[in-house]
């Protein structure tokens, strides 16, 4: 049986709606409201760092779901979702409910950016690890949006085929009014102890002949220092899933440089008067056991340079369980 595992960072799928208040009474009637505020209620709205945070654009969401829907996947880990309502709702309307099962547990991010799981084959258990700290900082939780892991099962329920684990790390994102030089050294810190805890996290929960998928946006490619640790478990180095895989499209060609130089990115990044840097940012390590049952790897190339929905690309990997 193929079954086909991606990843995709949505960016920002976030609900149209952004207040929240106190109703004295709910209406009887089946029909919609309008509410209306005055200054003296007590209402708030949803922001970071001083703005607003606004739902995201229709067109880009139905950008992101037309890709959805084109790649196919029988089970894709996502990011930066506020809410597993917001996911619900983008998967019945949007796709069609075309995914049978979701998963999406509450993260510690302050932008309410969140990891999810959408799913055609039945889910098992569901483990949030956002509450694990560090050794070096145990007053602070370590990811600043969750590790989730999914058991996915057969649809008969009868026997688990893997385990996924869904992340988001730390980003490159220096805040203007911080130190951007010891802001960096900061971030990069925060990931690699992401990167131990994970590493530490799947050597407990997994047997060294596992089954298991590690994926997310990683932010830094794989050949970075900082990810380094969590790329071996219990000596066991996991293997990269997109080495080198297939692309649905050429990419668009570049003004400015002679565009990528390998298929294996997800990230376009743009560098003012240089041209554009082509990263990995979204990974997929498979364990030595689901490895031997890889049989391709496929990243959907964007038709804009800044995306088409989302500025990463999806991801998947095609095994047969």
């Amino acid at each position: 049986m193929v079954v086909r595992v991606g990843t995709f960072n949505l960016n920002n799928l976030f609900s149209r709606y952004n207040f929240s208040a106190r109703v004295e009474a709910a209406p009887q009637s089946g029909g919609g409201i309008t509410l209306e505020f005055d200054d003296d209620r007590d209402y708030k709205v949803r922001t970071f760092m001083g703005k607003l945070v606004k739902g995201k654009d229709a067109r880009d969401t139905k950008a992101i779901a037309n890709r959805i829907k084109n790649i196919n996947v029988d089970v894709l880990a996502v990011q930066e979702v506020e809410h597993i309502e917001v996911l619900k709702t983008f998967n019945k309307e949007f796709l069609d409910g075309m995914y049978s099962h979701i998963a999406l547990i509450e993260g510690n991010d302050r932008r309410f950016i969140d990891v999810g799981v959408l799913s055609k084959f039945p889910l098992g258990g569901i483990t949030s690890y956002q509450a694990i700290v560090h050794p070096d900082d145990p007053a602070q939780r370590v990811f600043g949006r969750d590790l989730l892991r999914v058991e996915i099962m057969d649809q008969l329920r009868s026997k688990k085929l893997f385990s996924l684990y869904n992340t988001h790390l730390k980003s490159h994102l220096v805040p203007f009014f911080e130190d951007q030089v010891q802001g960096a050294i900061n971030a990069n810190a925060r990931r690699k102890r992401q990167a131990e805890m994970i590493s530490d996290i799947i050597f407990k929960a997994e047997r060294p002949n596992s089954a298991f998928i590690l994926t997310g946006d990683m932010n830094d490619p794989v050949e970075s220092d900082h990810l380094a640790p969590m790329l071996e478990v219990d000596g066991n180095s996991l293997i990269n899933g997109l080495q080198n895989p297939t692309e649905t499209r050429a990419p668009k060609a570049e003004s400015r440089g002679p565009g990528p130089q390998t298929p294996a990115w997800t990230y376009r990044h743009p560098v003012t008067g240089l041209p554009p840097e082509f990263k990995l940012y979204d990974h997929i390590w498979l364990s030595p056991s689901l490895a031997t049952k890889m049989q391709g790897a496929f990243i959907d190339r964007r038709t804009k340079h800044g995306g088409d929905g989302s500025d990463h690309d999806p991801a998947w990997v095609e095994l047969d369980v």
